[in-house]
C-alpha cells in the first residue's frame, strides 16, 4: 500500500507555497521595482482622491446653513402699479413694475427680502 502524502500533489516541485524560489535576475528585478513604486503611485493618488471626495462632503454638510427661516414681507406698490416681470440671479430678486407708464425696476435681497435698490426709468421732455 502506498503513502497517501506521496502523491504528485505533494511533491515539493509543485507545492506552491515553499520558500525555496529562485531570485530574479536584475532586469526582472528592476521591472518588479518600477510596478510597486507605480502601485505605491496609484494608492496614494487614489487614497488623496478619496479623502478630497469624502472632504468635499463633509464640508458641504456641515457648511449647510440648517433650516432656512421663513422670512414674509408685503412690498408695497405704488397705486395702479403693475408687476411686469420677475426675475432671480445670484442672491437678488429683480421685479419690474409699470408705475403709469413709468418702469422702474426694484430688487431685493433674496434671504432678506429686504429692498436693496430702485431704478427709475423715465423718457426724455
Amino acid at each position: 500500500m502506498s503513502d497517501p502524502k506521496s502523491g504528485p500533489k505533494n511533491d515539493p516541485k509543485n507545492d506552491p507555497m515553499t520558500d525555496e524560489e529562485k531570485p530574479l535576475d536584475p532586469a526582472a528585478a528592476s521591472i518588479v521595482a518600477k510596478v510597486r513604486w507605480l502601485m505605491l503611485i496609484s494608492a496614494g493618488t487614489t487614497f488623496i482622491a478619496v479623502a478630497a471626495v469624502l472632504g468635499v462632503v463633509g464640508y458641504r454638510v456641515f457648511k449647510a446653513e440648517g433650516s432656512v427661516t421663513q422670512a414674509e414681507v408685503t412690498a408695497l406698490l405704488p397705486r395702479g402699479a403693475r408687476i411686469v416681470s420677475t426675475a432671480v440671479a445670484e442672491d437678488r430678486i429683480a421685479v419690474t413694475i409699470d408705475v403709469g407708464g413709468a418702469i422702474e425696476l426694484r430688487t431685493f435681497d433674496i434671504k432678506t427680502l429686504k429692498q436693496t435698490g430702485r431704478l427709475r426709468f423715465a423718457t426724455e421732455p
